[in-house]
């Protein structure tokens, strides 16, 4: 294995998360959680849809890479696609301020536990999904739409939580 390949299962890893004894998809989403309000909550939204767009084209590259040299397919180690797939479920979300309440922090738990629950059941398309793509692609695609579903759910939540409790969250 060259260097080049040990940084390519590093990333697809995201270092220590796909590593995880139990639950690796689950690591790893908790980790772009915790990554998410100083890597990509700050940035506007343009950038915020760059930023996943090369993410999910060097993630696709990296993860057919890992399925060669892991010879298997869709490793659980691989977990670029759970960061991916969280942080398109926080893209109705604002950044991080001295104004964020415990409850902004409570809605990046929701978050969280709204994509969990998509990329696990997999409902129509995200199970679909897995094969329309050859490789890493298809790896990264089904986490791509559960990503969306749990978007749409939190879109839903932010919307009665500001009708029921007018500006109680600041993100």
């Amino acid at each position: 294995m060259t260097s080049f390949d040990t940084i390519v299962l590093h990333f697809c890893r995201l270092g220590p998360a796909g590593l995880s004894p139990k639950a690796p998809g689950t690591a790893g989403s908790f980790l772009a959680t915790l990554l998410a309000p100083f890597l990509f909550l700050p940035l506007s939204l343009p950038w915020r849809l760059t930023l996943l767009l090369i993410l999910f084209l060097v993630g696709g590259f990296a993860a057919s890479r890992a399925e060669v040299l892991l010879q298997r397919q869709d490793p659980g180690c691989v977990v670029i696609d759970e960061l991916v797939g969280q942080w398109i479920a926080m893209l109705g979300l604002g950044s991080f301020s001295s104004a964020s309440t415990w409850r902004d922090v409570v809605l990046l738990l929701v978050v969280f536990l709204f994509f969990r629950f998509f990329d696990i059941l997999k409902p129509w398309p995200v199970h679909a999904s897995e094969s329309w793509l050859p490789a890493g692609w298809g790896i990264m695609i089904d986490d791509v739409l559960a990503g969306v579903w749990a978007l749409l759910c939190v879109s839903v939540v932010m919307v009665i939580a500001n009708i029921v409790f007018p500006g109680s969250l600041t993100l």
